[in-house]
C-alpha cells in the first residue's frame, strides 16, 4: 500500500467479504474499459512487461468486473486486462461483484492511488470527479481515501493551470513540484513563457520558484507605481485578507468601488461566505 494512504478496500466495502469470493474464467472480448477509471496513459512499456510475465507464469491476479449491459465492465486491473489482449489469451481470471457507480469510483481510484499508478493530474481529476459526481464535500472524501484535506484540495487547484501545462505534467515533462509553482502565476501568458524557459533551460524546481519570486516582486512594484491605493482602502484590504483567510483586492472608482474575493473551490466559497454570514 502506498505511503500516506490510511484506508483499504475493506474501509470502502465493509459488508463484501473477499475470501468468500469465487474466480472464473471470463471472455476477454466481453469486457469493457471501466467507465471511471482515473488513468488515462498506459505506458506500452509497463504493457509489454506484464504481457512477457503474463506469457511466462499466466495471470497471477483476478481482476475484478461487474456485469453491464453487455459482458462485464472492468472495475479494477484493466491493464491486466489489455496486457491478456496483447498475450493473444481469450479469457481471463476474474471476480464478478454487485458495485453500484459510487463503488465503482471509489474502487477504481483507491487501487490506482495505492500502486502509485496515477500522474498529478490523472489523481486531481479523479478526486475532482468524486467532489461533483458523488456530490460529497473534500473532508468527507478525505476520511473515505485516507487522504488529508490539504492534500486533496492542493491536487485539485492543479485543475486551474492551462491545458498544454497538465498535459505536460500527465507526459512527465514538468514535475508536480513544477506545476505547484507554477500556480503562482495568475497572468496565463506569462506562465507559459515560464513553461518554456523551464523546457529550454531544464530549470529545477527550486530555480523555477526563485524566477517565479522575481516576476512576482517586478509585478507588485510595477502595480504600486501605477496605482498607489489610499492608505484606509490599504487598511480595510489587509483587515479582510487577515479576516477571510484569502486573497483580497479592494478596487476605488470615482462613483463606486469593487471587492475581489478569492476562493479555490466549493469547500472554499461555503467557508468564506460562512464567515461572512457570521460577521452580520
Amino acid at each position: 500500500m502506498a505511503k500516506g494512504l490510511g484506508k483499504g478496500l475493506n474501509s470502502i466495502f465493509q459488508d463484501v467479504d473477499f475470501h468468500e469470493e469465487t474466480v472464473q474464467e471470463i471472455e476477454l472480448k466481453d469486457c469493457r474499459p471501466n467507465p471511471y477509471q482515473p488513468r488515462k496513459v498506459f505506458e506500452a512499456d509497463a504493457i509489454e512487461e506484464l504481457k512477457d510475465s503474463i506469457l511466462q507464469y499466466g495471470v497471477l491476479q483476478p481482476i475484478i468486473v461487474r456485469r453491464g449491459i453487455k459482458g462485464y465492465e472492468i472495475v479494477v486491473g484493466e491493464r491486466r486486462f489489455r496486457a491478456s489482449k496483447e498475450a493473444g489469451l481469450s479469457t481471463i481470471p476474474a471476480v464478478i461483484r454487485e458495485l453500484s457507480d459510487e463503488q465503482m469510483m471509489e474502487l477504481a481510484l483507491l487501487e490506482n492511488l495505492q500502486r502509485e499508478d496515477l500522474t498529478p493530474i490523472e489523481e486531481a481529476e479523479a478526486y475532482d470527479r468524486l467532489i461533483n459526481e458523488l456530490n460529497i464535500k473534500q473532508d468527507e472524501l478525505a476520511k473515505r481515501l485516507g487522504k488529508s484535506r490539504p492534500h486533496i484540495t492542493n491536487m485539485i487547484r492543479l485543475l486551474s493551470l492551462p491545458e498544454k501545462v497538465r498535459a505536460m505534467v500527465n507526459s512527465k515533462e514538468l514535475t508536480m513540484g513544477h506545476a505547484r509553482a507554477l500556480l503562482s502565476i495568475k497572468d496565463e501568458e506569462q506562465l507559459l513563457l515560464v513553461v518554456e524557459k523551464i523546457k529550454k533551460e531544464h530549470l529545477n524546481v527550486r530555480q523555477v520558484e526563485q524566477l517565479i519570486t522575481k516576476l512576482n516582486d517586478k509585478t507588485n512594484k510595477k502595480k504600486k507605481s501605477q496605482t498607489k491605493k489610499d492608505v484606509f482602502i490599504a487598511s480595510k484590504e489587509s483587515e479582510l485578507q487577515e479576516r477571510l483567510g484569502t486573497g483580497v483586492n479592494i478596487q476605488q472608482g470615482k462613483r463606486k468601488g469593487k471587492i475581489e474575493i478569492e476562493y479555490f473551490d466549493r469547500d472554499d466559497l461555503d467557508r468564506i461566505i460562512d464567515l461572512l454570514v457570521k460577521a452580520e
